[in-house]
């Protein structure tokens, strides 16, 4: 049966335009301009010829006939765009002069050009709709008939677990589907409803009823993107079923019934974990009744597809594969596990759970993960420094499984370990090098994974002046030797100032083993120059013969051609990480994490660093009128500072050496996710002054209400124990230190806004009067995980696609971009075309014709976006974060000079670090068939190897392939949120 949306209901003019009057016969006429063709429509008005909707018409006809894949394909594109041009050349030979012509006509030529191009099947199926929608509205006219009515479903019997067969209770499956789809605009519960039921059969299963419907409600989603709310929803009522059986509450439950149940569930929810060692006994000394009646069941409709789905394969509790967790209930887990140590600790738990089940905050993986159980291992970061002994080498590597098991991301220094061809005194012979001992702690992450949810993951650092800097460049590639190659673990380059001078000034660079000049890798800005000058002076005498002179632009040049090439290894800079560091008395930063956005002091057997991170969503603080909400943010900043400060005494330290750094100093890092959601709710377009503008105000914002929020919690609980002599205590905030960096690396060499609206005098003084608890306040981390969960763009992200899929650990997922559907509901735009056109072109709305210039500003995608937007943005954050930024860069036609160019960018913008290069590739997203909804996510195509440093080197073009990463779909990078 031939359905509206799959053909052409409407051809040329069947919307009415404006009218300007009417005829005798009540035909509405408007306004045309002289010689101008217009289109008699069947209500009798009278509007201007549209080829447009003529282009919409055949592509609707192709899609009913041979489906989403082969209308998308570039073939039904080119032909429509000729037929449509033979039907107008048409009527423009007929009425030179202007004229009008009848909606019939256009239809009949339509008929005519499918039959000339040899499309008789689309012809034939193009005529048939036309007759049953003349039947149909012969029947409409007739006086009493309802037409379409839908037609009653046979009886159908449902298997139950004890092979019972029971009739389909019909009753029930309305209620579940029509709870699903309340309160959502442009949703039909009567469709999802009524497909589902083409696939029920004699003896199905009820989870095979409930797939049925979670599947028709998916496949909607592209079409409508609130279909994803009513699909979660779907998804929950096999889950309450799995958890409340398994519970021994009910067999199943309504959402309506489930908000009343909440209250009661909890308390045996409770009970059942403690039973099992999965949750901590003290948990049931709260007061269960009091949190059960806090909980807000009518918070389960907030979930997207992929939220929920993330949240029931990787985060609820489980025995034996089955869960027992339910979203409300798990919120409160994770707030009772963060107000253990908490005074008045049932008020603090229903503070955090408001707080968490909102979505305007989320604590990071580790913390949802682990809160509330008898391991809760909550941080999300460790940072190491690797020695230059055998013992200390490997001990590393073991403190990296332990952390490791317990859902710890890692970022290991390994700027001490001497150079290949460095003397070893104790068996008077020569070292093989960093990048074997780099090997083993490659292997380690991929055989201890974390707590067997995540795989393991490491970054490894290496400072540019080290020895062994140029092999450390190519441990990523597919060719060389195997045993010299890691293939699974990240690498990141920790890059002095005076490297990137000598790069500006295009001279000469020396190599060194750290065994002939270990000082170097304590020291920074000036004291680093002028240690580093002395050592090639070394050279130079000949004191010093283990070296490697190279030109710091070739090494520059290798640098990002791998980086091109592999995706790895990424770009750090090392002064800018210590010169504005609050922490510098207390020891030098030698690395940063696995997501580059933490930069903490460590020292080899002594200071394993430690970060506790979470996100305030950004979207959630935009108020009606597009500004961002300071009352509400102010409330949210000051309760997550609060939680994050508590992860600190609660949790479970595989490394006593962690434990010991981590309560001497205190670190967190409270990020944001939801940028680009908010810059939408804002209406700015990402490529533009104002959102650099909006990322300086928001983080301005953030970063005043954290500061002051720790230095209150200092006057509650105390001042960290190696406050006196911070930045913080002299009354230097972030937005201070960057006229220290300018004064090391000089004038010259550094741009960066230092502008501000807040009263930032005040602040100041109180935090020398009242001290900080905090050693670091703030971090913006990937939150590629936790954006899934509520249901936000990640972290500061572009929109990646405006529509695309989405693969994880827990599947695929498609993602359509709900703010560009709604903008385009809104002015009649979105309809079947629109879906295959987006998909055709990636996700991009630049080329679509019908998109109005001000969406196309708005909707750009991230390689749509220049990467000095990207830049700039980050930099205005970067003066009030005291830590860094998890900063992707997205280059389209990357080649070398446009790669040079946005690095140098990013060092001279002030940047601390940078992240993934996702250079545009030679890739494709496979057009799907719009009602299965299957859109497959982008993938890299073609040998990397292709791709050279040389090519870099040479500044020639070429073409790239995107390294796969967390925050596109590949999960191996979630490990910090």
């Amino acid at each position: 049966m031939h359905t509206e949306t799959g053909h052409p209901q409407t051809v040329p003019g069947e919307k009415s335009g404006t009218s300007s009057g009417q005829t005798s016969g009540g035909t509405t006429l408007i306004a045309t301009a002289p010689g101008q063709i217009r289109v008699i429509k069947r209500n009798s008005t009278v509007v201007p010829y549209d080829d447009g909707k003529i282009s919409v018409a055949l592509t609707k006809a192709f899609l009913a006939v041979e489906g989403g894949t082969a209308a998308a394909s570039s073939r039904v594109h080119e032909l429509v765009d000729e037929l449509v041009k033979q039907i107008s050349a048409t009527f423009n030979r007929r009425m030179p002069s202007g004229g009008t012509i009848h909606i019939e006509e256009i239809q009949d030529q339509v008929e005519l050009a499918l039959m000339r191009a040899g499309e008789h099947k689309v012809a034939r199926d193009y005529v048939l709709y036309r007759e049953e929608r003349a039947r149909l509205r012969a029947e409409r006219d007739k006086p009493g008939q309802q037409v379409g009515q839908a037609d009653t479903h046979p009886s159908i019997r449902v298997k139950l677990s004890d092979n019972r067969l029971v009739p389909l209770d019909m009753e029930r499956l309305r209620t579940v589907v029509r709870e699903a789809c309340e309160g959502l605009k442009h949703v039909n519960s009567e469709t999802i409803l009524s497909e589902a039921l083409k696939n029920l059969y004699e003896g199905v299963s009820e989870n095979d009823i409930n797939t049925a419907l979670v599947i028709t409600a998916r496949t909607l989603v592209e079409q409508e993107p609130n279909y994803t709310y009513a699909t979660a929803s779907l998804l929950l009522d096999k889950l309450r079923a799995e958890a409340l059986r398994f519970l021994g509450i009910a067999e199943r439950a309504t959402q309506h019934e489930m908000e009343r149940l909440y209250s009661s569930t909890l308390p045996t929810y409770i009970q059942k974990g403690i039973e099992l060692e999965l949750l901590d006994p003290a948990l049931a000394t709260f007061d269960l009744e009091t949190l059960g009646q806090a909980l807000k069941g009518e918070r389960d409709h907030q979930f997207t597809y992929l939220g929920l789905q993330t949240l029931y394969d990787r985060y609820f509790l489980h025995s034996d594969d089955i869960r027992f967790e339910l979203p409300q209930i798990f919120f409160m887990r994770v707030a009772m596990g963060l107000s253990i140590h908490e005074e008045n600790r049932d008020e603090r738990a229903v503070e955090f759970y408001n707080l968490l089940s909102s979505f305007d905050y989320m604590s990071s993986t580790p913390t949802l993960f682990n809160a509330g159980t008898l391991r809760p291992q909550l941080s999300s970061c460790y940072l190491t420094t690797v020695p230059d002994d055998l013992h200390g080498i490997y001990g590393a590597i073991r403190d990296n499984a332990m952390l490791s098991k317990w859902a710890g991301g890692l970022g290991n220094d390994w700027t001490p370990v001497r150079s290949l061809g460095s003397y070893i005194k104790g068996t008077n012979g020569k070292s093989q090098g960093v990048v074997p001992f780099l090997k083993v702690a490659n292997d380690t992450a991929v055989a201890v994974n974390q707590g067997g949810k995540r795989k393991g993951a490491v970054c490894a650092y290496l400072e540019t002046w080290h020895l062994d800097i140029e092999e450390f460049l190519e441990l990523r590639k597919n060719t060389g030797d195997d045993r010299r190659r890691t293939h699974d673990m990240n690498t990141a380059n920790w890059v002095p100032d005076l490297f990137m001078k000598r790069v500006f000034e295009d001279s000469e660079w020396t190599l060194f083993s750290p065994a002939d000049c270990p000082d170097l890798h304590d020291l920074f800005g000036s004291a680093f120059e002028e240690r580093y000058a002395h050592y090639e002076n070394m050279v130079a005498t000949g004191a010093l013969t283990l070296y490697k002179k190279i030109r710091a632009l070739d090494l520059w040049r290798k640098m990002l051609g791998m980086l091109f090439e592999t995706g790895h290894p990424w770009i750090t800079f090392k002064d800018s990480c210590n010169l504005r560091s609050p922490q510098q008395h207390a020891g030098v930063v030698h690395s940063s994490n696995l997501c580059t956005e933490i930069t903490l002091n460590t020292k080899a057997g002594d200071e394993v660093a430690v970060c506790n991170l979470g996100s305030v969503n950004l979207a959630q603080h935009i108020a009606e009128n597009g500004e961002l909400d300071r009352a509400k943010l102010a409330s949210t900043v000051k309760i997550a500072v609060r939680m994050l400060d508590n992860v600190i005494d609660i949790n479970y330290y595989a490394v006593e050496s962690a434990r010991q750094s981590n309560v001497r100093h205190r670190p967190i890092g409270l990020g944001m996710m939801g940028f680009q959601d908010a810059l939408y709710k804002a209406g700015i377009a990402y490529a533009s002054d104002e959102a650099v503008a909006f990322a300086d105000c928001t983080m301005e914002a953030i970063s005043f209400e954290a500061i002051s929020a720790s230095s209150d919690l200092a006057v509650e609980r105390g001042k960290y124990q190696t406050y006196e002599g911070s930045l913080w205590s002299k009354g230097i905030l972030p937005l201070d230190s960057i006229q220290i960096l300018s004064e090391q690396r000089g004038s010259q060499f550094i741009e960066q806004d230092t502008r501000s609206t807040l009263d930032w005098h005040g602040l100041r003084e109180k935090v020398k009067a009242q001290g900080m608890r905090n050693s670091n306040v703030m971090a913006i981390a990937p939150t590629a995980t936790i954006a899934n969960i509520t249901g936000v763009s990640q972290s500061i992200e572009p929109t990646y696609q405006n529509l695309y899929v989405k693969s994880n650990l827990s599947g695929e997922f498609t993602v359509v971009n709900p703010y560009l559907v709604h903008d385009l509901k809104d002015r009649g735009l979105w309809d079947q075309v629109m879906v295959n056109d987006l998909k055709y072109y990636e996700g991009s709305v630049q080329k679509i014709d019908r998109v109005p210039d001000d969406l196309k500003a708005i909707y750009r995608t991230a390689f749509e976006v220049e990467p000095r937007w990207i830049v700039d943005a980050a930099s205005r954050r970067q003066k009030w974060i005291d830590q860094a930024q998890s900063l992707n860069l997205y280059i389209a036609g990357a080649d070398g000079k446009k790669l040079d160019l946005t690095y140098r960018m990013a060092w001279f913008r002030g940047l601390k670090t940078t992240y993934y290069l996702r250079a545009l590739a030679a890739t494709t997203t496979e057009k799907s068939t719009v009602n299965s909804g299957a859109l497959n996510a982008v993938s890299a195509s073609g040998d990397n190897a292709v791709v050279t440093a040389a090519a870099l080197a040479q500044q020639a073009p070429v073409a790239a392939t995107v390294p796969q990463a967390c925050s596109l779909d590949d999960p191996d990078c979630e490990a910090c949120q």
